[in-house]
């Protein structure tokens, strides 16, 4: 489904409330907040766009939140919400960070004035443009015959491995990204890239674009530091891998299935 962005809210519409505490996100009764939350003490709101047939906003709140609601970190409340909200509370989460960090002018400290046609920013000093960042990365799925090379890092939870993944260099194709990451986090030369999917992920301000590719020789080295441990995976005896949410359980899913199809 196609992301909506209007210029300008709908006044027929109800509204759904993204209300941040710092990296944590409120949910009441296990949702976004609806209409009751316009007449909460809430700062800085912000227009998003309109999802599910709802204007939704970002704000923070001031005070306490009502007893019936709760803090969650931003990545648990995305797991326990339904999928088809998650690309409007990471848009939500990406513009109010950049609402937060993008005030003055970092080349001659004047107050930045927001744009009225997008959701950019200008100096009226200097001229400089501001833009909410994004940060390019890659997935890839690494396949030999019906085997995965699947990895985790020190920072996943206990048992999970998922595909390899980095960010892109500046000057970097994300093609180049891909031979590049997989040759230092596992010591693998890969070939015949095809692209996938991607998916906008708010941890920080990341666009993931997941690739398939053809093992092309090496042993697998783990990068130290990084990669605490990798292997090869038949695609009907893999470990436990990310949730459904994110964009390694769809390529680990689909490169799976995939070569059932072309190698069965």
């Amino acid at each position: 489904m196609p992301l909506e962005l209007p210029e300008h809210l709908n006044p027929d519409l109800p509204t759904r409330w993204c209300i941040f505490d710092g990296p944590r996100l409120l949910l009441q009764n296990q949702a976004l907040p609806g209409d009751a939350a316009r007449h909460w003490p809430l700062a800085n709101r912000l227009f998003i766009d309109q999802q599910q047939g709802s204007n939704l906003y970002a704000a923070d709140l001031i005070g306490p939140p009502p007893p019936d609601c709760e803090w969650l970190p931003l990545r648990a409340a995305l797991m326990a919400l339904p999928p088809e909200q998650t690309a409007g509370i990471a848009r939500a989460a990406q513009l109010r960070q950049f609402q937060h960090t993008h005030r003055f002018c970092g080349h001659c400290a004047s107050p930045l004035q927001q744009h009225g046609h997008d959701q950019g920013k200008h100096c009226p000093g200097c001229g400089q443009l501001y833009y909410p960042r994004l940060s390019p990365a890659m997935m890839v799925a690494v396949y030999r015959g019906q085997e995965l090379l699947l990895a985790r890092s020190p920072h996943f939870l206990p048992g999970v491995y998922s595909a390899l993944a980095g960010f892109v260099e500046p000057g970097e194709t994300v093609e180049q990204c891909v031979h590049r990451e997989t040759l230092e986090e596992v010591g693998v030369r890969v070939k015949n890239l095809r692209y996938v999917c991607s998916q906008s992920w708010p941890f920080p301000h990341s666009l993931m674009l997941a690739f398939t590719a053809e093992y092309d020789g090496g042993d697998i080295r783990p990068q130290p530091g990084e990669i605490e441990d990798a292997g090869w995976y038949h695609i009907d005896a893999l470990p436990t891998i990310p949730a459904q949410l994110s964009v390694a359980y769809q390529l680990i899913r689909h490169t799976s299935d995939w070569l059932r199809q072309t190698q069965a």
